[in-house]
């Protein structure tokens, strides 16, 4: 499986964010690289495919930085749908919401309608869990993806964004979990 290593579009979304990610950036970029080339190997992509990852993996986590929140899934959802808006891709909403909203659920999600919603979930937890869970791909993809596009620090920031949240709600799951 080859690595994507260069992505025209995801550079050209994030380089938006730049001022907002700070020093996130380059882990943040990186875990969305991951995250993507794991969804194409799972799942053999259409080009509308492909450019629907691409735009849902930009922007699944911004809401963390574009309003300061853990709670960050609508915030997310809202600057997807903006950009699909302006970009004349409305039609694709209804699919990236759900790209975008359901990458932390628990279980499998299941609706023919849509399989890139759970291709998406799938890849997340590959790297969210630093290659832990497979989801079916080789350790050794799995390593040279990472490899290529290291951590930069993006686990530790999420350790520190939850340990926040269970400051402030040590009775409340984080409210990104979905079952």
């Amino acid at each position: 499986m080859d690595i994507e290593t260069s992505i025209p579009l995801l550079e050209e979304i994030l380089g938006k964010w730049k001022k907002e990610l700070c020093n996130d950036e380059t882990g943040y970029k990186n875990h969305v690289y991951r995250m993507i080339n794991f969804c194409f190997a799972l799942h053999e992509c259409t080009e509308e495919e492909r450019e629907k990852i691409i735009i849902a993996g930009a922007f699944h986590d911004l809401g963390i930085w574009s309003k300061g929140t853990l709670d960050y899934l609508p915030p997310s959802i809202d600057l997807a749908k903006e950009y699909l808006e302006q970009n004349g891709r409305e039609a694709w909403i209804p699919e990236i919401e759900l790209m975008i909203d359901m990458h932390h659920k628990v279980r499998k999600y299941s609706d023919d309608r849509y399989p890139l919603v759970e291709v998406f979930r799938k890849a997340d937890l590959v790297d969210v869990s630093m290659g832990s869970v497979t989801a079916g791909l080789s350790k050794s993809y799995i390593k040279d993806v990472r490899d290529w596009f290291p951590n930069a620090g993006f686990h530790k920031r999420l350790g520190e964004l939850a340990w926040a949240w269970f400051v402030k709600h040590p009775l409340s799951l984080p409210p990104f979990l979905k079952w």
